[in-house]
């Protein structure tokens, strides 16, 4: 059996290579073989995770034609690639891209760092912002006075609170998706969603699609529900998907399930346009894949020009593909664990029933809560007020990190809450280890890809801001040293909660 779960084209390939030509070699340096250089270009690849691992490269033969090489200049490429444990390969099977043995990815993280740690120690892993007051407030004090008929009922609400679905239903609505509440089921957030999708949906050694980079606690998720894991290549800059890459792994790999942000992206900020998200729901179809669409960044957006596009849900029409998941605790608070499924009734019947075996229901005062500020109009006061304070701290920390690291690299996105930077050829988990003895925590690259990939990246989140902001980047910075001198040693990157 083949031990690849993508493909990529040599044509594909030959664009991927011709584009790091445009990084010029630093001055007095040695141009390497034609082998050399090859085998390089296709690591790197791998390690930006510009081509996933497990991805089946061309054979020699159309490669060397797609690049005008000798066919001998790819086998020795190959050949150096296999001895660095970038490449492995079978007869009969061909090649596919590997990472080396002993390099394990740092998946798990610590727990939060606690509030006494935070007058010295500035917290980049979670991308969550204080609480949005008053309304967090108002919205607790509006539950606890719809609080007292819930509190004669047994209290178990396996489905959610009728009027929550309700109103969650109504807001798709107004949107042009129409949806009825038996098309809704609340969870204890976003998190609680997904693994529910993804216990339904998909069973150990599953194969689930996903965006390389993509969101680090939901890729540990699905690691741990045993799932086999595709990556699937984001497109330049912030330009949403490779659409034309996501139909060929739907074709050829067949995931059960694909997961997608197609709403400021998690990590990069990337957008899809409407076009995007329409082929990609008709790839889905096609491939029979159960399209998961990851909704907690939408109403992030930053920038008053950016047009909203249209829910990947409303290019589903007969709800067969697509599954939208929502949350309240990226755009209100992440301490708001409400979360929840839109779907088909019979897709979120069956959620509801497998529940009993896990969580039972989502907290009714928290419901209560949400419910309060969707009804009252207090989410939409809270959330432009959650913008403004993103935005600022998006423009502060992309003027420091300019300042003080004018090597790395970056898109400044247009809404969500996160800068995936390139760390001008720094190891990222370095940098997260050196990052702790200066005093700022930062999430390495490798985090938010599959096997190792993204090392040479970073990612920052917009919850600093001001003379915060540009402390953090001065210990980057001072972290950055470090690295670069060497003093940093080896083994696997310290574990950093990521959010």
């Amino acid at each position: 059996m083949a031990q690849w779960t993508s493909a990529v084209g040599a044509g594909q390939l030959a664009r991927l290579l011709g584009s790091q030509q445009d990084r010029p070699a630093g001055p007095g340096t040695r141009r390497p073989p034609a082998y050399r250089a090859l085998a390089d270009g296709i690591r790197l690849l791998v390690l930006e995770g510009r081509v996933p691992v497990a991805a089946r490269l061309p054979a020699e033969r159309e490669l060397a034609l797609a690049l005008t090489v000798s066919r001998t200049t790819v086998a020795a490429a190959y050949e150096a690639l296999r001895a660095e444990g970038f490449l492995e390969s079978r007869r009969g099977a061909g090649s596919w891209t590997a990472v080396p043995a002993g390099n394990p990815l740092p998946a798990r993280g610590l727990e939060p760092l606690p509030p006494e740690a935070l007058g010295s120690v500035i917290d980049l892993g979670c991308a969550a912002l204080p609480a949005p007051e008053p309304w967090l407030t108002r919205a607790v004090q509006g539950a606890l006075e719809e609080l007292p008929p819930y509190a004669h009922t047994h209290g178990d609400y396996p489905a959610g609170l009728p009027a929550l679905r309700t109103m969650i239903a109504e807001r798709y609505t107004a949107r042009g998706i129409p949806t009825m509440p038996e098309q809704i089921m609340v969870t204890t957030g976003a998190m609680g969603a997904i693994d529910a999708i993804c216990h339904l949906f998909g069973g150990r050694g599953e194969r689930i699609a996903v965006e390389s980079p993509s969101y680090a606690n939901i890729l540990q998720l699905m690691r741990e529900a045993g799932a086999r894991l595709v990556p699937v290549a984001m497109a330049e800059e912030l330009a949403g998907w490779d659409v034309d890459r996501w139909r060929q792994v739907l074709r050829e790999a067949a995931p059960r399930i694909a997961y997608v942000v197609a709403d400021f992206h998690n990590p990069t900020g990337a957008l899809a346009d409407d076009d995007q998200r329409r082929r990609l729901v008709d790839a889905a179809r096609a491939a029979g894949t159960v399209l998961v669409a990851d909704e907690t960044m939408s109403e992030l957006r930053l920038d008053d020009d950016v047009e909203r596009p249209r829910p990947v849900c409303a290019f589903d029409p007969a709800g067969s593909t697509v599954v939208t998941v929502g949350s309240a605790s990226k755009a209100f608070w992440a301490g708001m664990r409400i979360g929840w499924v839109r779907a088909a009734p019979d897709v979120v019947r069956s959620l509801v029933a497998a529940r009993a075996y896990a969580d039972m229901g989502t907290p009714v005062l928290e419901q209560l809560a949400v419910n309060w500020l969707f009804s009252t109009g207090g989410w939409e006061q809270a959330v432009t007020v959650r913008r403004a304070q993103a935005r600022q701290n998006r423009d502060e920390l992309v003027a420091a990190v300019r300042r003080e690291l004018p090597d790395w690299e970056f898109e400044v996105p247009r809404g969500g809450l996160t800068l995936w930077v390139r760390t001008g050829g720094l190891s990222g988990s370095r940098l997260a280890e050196a990052g702790e003895r200066v005093g700022v925590r930062v999430p390495s690259g490798p985090r938010f890809g599959v096997d190792g990939a993204f090392e040479g990246y970073v990612r920052l989140p917009f919850t600093v801001g001001g003379a915060v902001a540009e402390e953090a980047a001065a210990r980057l910075a001072a972290a950055a040293r470090l690295v670069e001198k060497g003093g940093v040693g080896g083994g696997e990157a310290p574990r950093t909660f990521v959010a």
